[in-house]
């Protein structure tokens, strides 16, 4: 799983943090999140806000 994949990422978070509301998750514990998903194989440093915007709207529409 690599940064650009947003929705599968989504999923993966939707399913791990079945309490969380995403929208009230900050960038910093967003991207920490993501790094230690099981299957998760890419650089730290290539996400950005954008990307992190992405996954978390992704992750809203996923939970709704």
């Amino acid at each position: 799983m690599k940064w650009t994949d947003v929705q599968l990422i989504a999923i993966e978070l939707a399913e791990k943090h079945p309490d969380v509301d995403p929208r009230y998750v900050r960038f910093t514990d967003l991207h920490e999140w993501v790094m230690k998903l099981d299957g998760f194989a890419d650089d730290p440093n290539r996400s950005s806000e954008k990307i992190l915007e992405g996954i978390q709207m992704a992750w809203i529409d996923e939970v709704e």
